[in-house]
């Protein structure tokens, strides 16, 4: 079983026993999401915004346009992180601290790398572009040239990562327990809903089955 070594930055100090440092966990919750939050400096100001990413072994891959500030912002750092997570109940106790939620949550970091290669721009926009949905890549048109130098596209190469993970219920006080009061688990989970075609041609053409096996995959099954 591989595993990222503890260090000082990526060591998760509260709530221990929920932890993990294993590559193959994390790359499931990774792999799970589409979204990270990625955290940078920017005019001595601290942000975090949402990203959508590509993840291929240990690569995750961003793009934006060239002028993007935060892409550039990394760039000139030189290294990032991003953190990723899954909200997957809400865990309702019968005292307000106790309180708390059921989640799967990564957080990376890394060095960054420009990547201005042509075809290894392509290859990243293609990790992208499946991370999103699989099989999409091979029935979209060719990128053109001109769309290519316009993308900036960042390589973040994952160095170290942690993972905390709760799934379990309640934790409240012994003497709580024969309470009155309700407490239990509420699950959360995101969902596709049926495909909506876009106006024009596609709505008289059948729905390719890259599409379709995506929302069987995350259709409501209830």
């Amino acid at each position: 079983m591989k595993a990222y070594e503890k260090s000082k930055l990526n060591r998760v100090k509260r709530g221990q026993i929920r932890a993990t440092y294993d590559v193959e966990k994390i790359n499931t919750i990774l792999d799970a999401g589409f979204i990270g939050y990625v955290s940078y400096v920017y005019q001595g100001r601290a942000i975090t915004l949402p990203m959508a990413y590509g993840r291929a072994d240990n690569k995750i891959y961003l793009h934006g346009s060239q002028a993007n500030r935060m892409l550039l912002a990394l760039l000139e750092a030189k290294e990032m992180s991003m953190t990723v997570m899954h909200l997957d109940a809400l865990v309702l106790a019968r005292s307000g601290l106790h309180h708390s939620v059921n989640y799967r949550s990564v957080t990376l970091f890394g060095s960054v790398n420009k990547i201005e290669d042509t075809i290894e721009k392509e290859g990243a926009l293609k990790c992208f572009m499946e991370h999103m949905m699989k099989g999409r890549w091979n029935e979209i048109r060719p990128m053109h040239q001109k769309e290519l130098d316009r993308t900036l596209v960042v390589e973040m190469t994952i160095e170290t990562a942690s993972a905390k993970i709760r799934d379990v219920g309640v934790g409240d006080e012994p003497e709580d327990y024969d309470l009155d009061i309700w407490a239990g688990l509420v699950p959360l989970k995101q969902i596709a809903e049926y495909p909506i075609p876009d106006e024009g041609l596609p709505q008289k053409m059948e729905i390719p089955e890259h599409v379709l096996d995506y929302y069987q995959q995350n259709k409501s099954k209830g």
